[in-house]
């Protein structure tokens, strides 16, 4: 292969990876990062290195400060990074991490390009979209192919064809397609094939103006993948490949699946992975291993049991805004061979009067993180009557800091117990802000973020869930447990059960007593997937059915 130009990779490194692009038309929310996912799943069991990446054309440094509603869930990698909730589908079906390189935003691009226009990296020239913008996503396109391990590097473009936001991303495409050459690069071009009723047919044409707008920016789409309700014919596959300039081997249906687990196996049918690999020219490594997978499915569609477990937020309008929790209830429920049935339920609106009535039908509650007063004392009413009712009740993060204060106030007896996030003049605050968060003023990024060390206690619920002392999980919070308030609460029935080694910091609390009550500061639902899923959710689910 050839060397490519200084501007994005050492002049002397040669190409290594093989590049896939997958851009979306006609509407947003189609599945670019599922297709994505089962697009690298597929490669992947045939023995090639994957890894995926998603550029966002927002402004926005990274999503941290974005309000659920407005993006869904902030996912968290190892290395700290606030992403895309796209990456936790890459992880879910990859069974690999992600990290801060696999997540880019416009505002990440723009703020790189004005600090080198700052430092006079640019020699005094006019800083413009073409080249200084489209060079540096360029860069970034190929710089997590840089360390060699990776075959085939899968970028997802967010946002639509014909957006201006994308336009920039899209040009970039055109660019590194005529540097890297044919045999290196592809775009899977995601669209919608919508059903008319009236006329009992399926419409192509919102799929060839989309394809239209892309190819107005320079950009042949190589795959089209149709998103349908009803099954493309021939013929429409046929009118697809005429006036999209694509070979009939190259229209891909997507129906709509019964589950986001089985799309790889649809895709599989659609021989997605074959066509890919023809056009990369890549030498075919074995026939597709999916036997893990197919056994997941099995059993997702096949439960012997079915159970309610309550999701207490305040989010719960947006399912996307707890994507990770509600996609580890699918892989525990799976390990137990049960159907989890999650009952979401809007925090503000429970209260001491009707908890018990809404909690009643339900084998298991989870409080679920988030910020802010709003709907607090909701989840602690909830909390309350899961501790007295031997309810089993999984905390995670705020859900976990609820809990403190719970057991503060009605079994210590410390009267208006808080946390000073909620309460800054609290008499007992249990749950303070952190040392190193007090005097930051700036909210992007400085949260304590990503995987740090916790120590779990001997004989307790956490290690033999676990099964071993020392555990890494991801973070993303600014408060703390009180420290001052340990023995008491500990004396009263409370344990804290896992700490951080580092800063003493209590990760895990737990009632042994009970039949379930653990709170965890950290973010267990970020790393579990198909082919692992999380202990502490697969426990819990366990402990429901019991």
């Amino acid at each position: 292969m050839r060397a490519i130009g200084s501007n994005f990779l050492n002049s002397s490194q040669l190409i290594m990876a093989k590049y896939i692009f997958v851009t979306g038309g006609v509407s947003s929310s189609l599945g670019k990062g599922i297709i994505a996912a089962s697009t690298a799943k597929l490669l992947q069991a045939r023995g090639f290195s994957v890894t995926i990446q998603k550029f966002d054309p927002y402004i926005n440094v990274d999503p941290g400060t974005l309000n659920p509603y407005e993006h869904g869930e902030c996912f968290v990698t190892d290395d700290g990074a606030e992403t895309d909730l796209d990456l936790g589908h890459y992880e879910r079906f990859l069974n690999i991490p992600t990290s801060q390189a696999n997540n880019v935003t416009t505002g990440r691009i723009y703020q790189t390009v004005i600090n080198k226009e700052r430092e006079g990296a640019y020699l005094g020239k006019t800083v413009q979209i073409i080249p200084h913008i489209t060079d540096e996503i360029k860069r970034r396109m190929q710089l997590i192919s840089n360390t060699g391990e990776y075959d085939i590097v899968i970028t997802e473009i967010g946002g639509t064809v014909g957006d201006i936001e994308s336009l920039p991303y899209v040009e970039a495409i055109r660019q590194l397609r005529w540097e890297l050459g044919a045999d290196n690069c592809l775009t899977i071009h995601l669209t919608l094939v919508p059903f008319l009723s009236a006329a009992g047919e399926l419409k192509t044409k919102p799929t060839q103006h989309s394809v239209k707008e892309l190819l107005s920016a320079g950009v042949q789409p190589d795959i089209l993948v149709c998103r349908t309700e009803h099954p493309l014919s021939s013929n429409i596959r046929r009118k697809l490949s005429l006036f999209c300039n694509l070979a009939p081997t190259a229209v891909i249906e997507a129906r709509d699946a019964a589950s986001i687990y089985d799309v790889p196996i649809l895709m599989l049918k659609e021989k997605l992975d074959i066509t890919v690999i023809s056009m990369l020219r890549l030498a075919d490594r074995k026939e597709p291993d999916l036997r893990k997978w197919k056994t997941f499915l099995g059993h997702l569609k096949n439960p012997v049991n079915e159970i309610r477990v309550g999701l207490i937020g305040k989010y719960i309008e947006l399912q996307d805004a707890y994507k990770s929790i509600l996609e580890a209830f699918v892989h525990a429920g799976v390990a137990n061979e049960c159907k989890v049935h999650v009952v979401p339920m809007a925090s503000e609106e429970i209260t001491d009067a009707n908890v018990a009535k809404k909690l009643e039908e339900l084998d298991g509650i989870l409080v679920a993180p988030g910020f802010g007063e709003r709907g607090i004392e909701g989840k602690i009413h909830a909390i309350r009557h899961a501790r007295e009712n031997n309810l089993p009740f999984f905390g995670i993060c705020l859900g976990m800091q609820c809990a403190v204060v719970e057991f503060a106030r009605n079994v210590l007896g410390l009267e208006g117990a808080c946390s000073t996030e909620m309460n800054e003049k609290t008499k007992h605050p249990v749950i303070g802000l952190m040392e190193e968060q007090k005097g930051i003023n700036q909210k992007g990024g400085t949260m304590r973020l990503g995987a740090y060390p916790c120590h779990l206690e001997k004989d307790s619920r956490a290690r033999r869930i676990y099964g071993r002392k020392a555990i890494k999980e991801r973070h993303r919070h600014r408060y703390e447990f009180n420290n001052e308030y340990l023995d008491a609460v500990k004396e009263a029935g409370l344990i804290p059960s896992g700490i951080n080694p580092d800063s003493n910091l209590v990760e895990v609390v737990e009632i042994p007593e009970h039949k379930w009550f653990v709170g965890v500061q950290f973010h267990p639902e970020y790393k579990s997937t198909v082919e692992n899923p999380h202990p502490l959710f697969v426990n819990f689910i366990a402990a429901c059915l019991k």
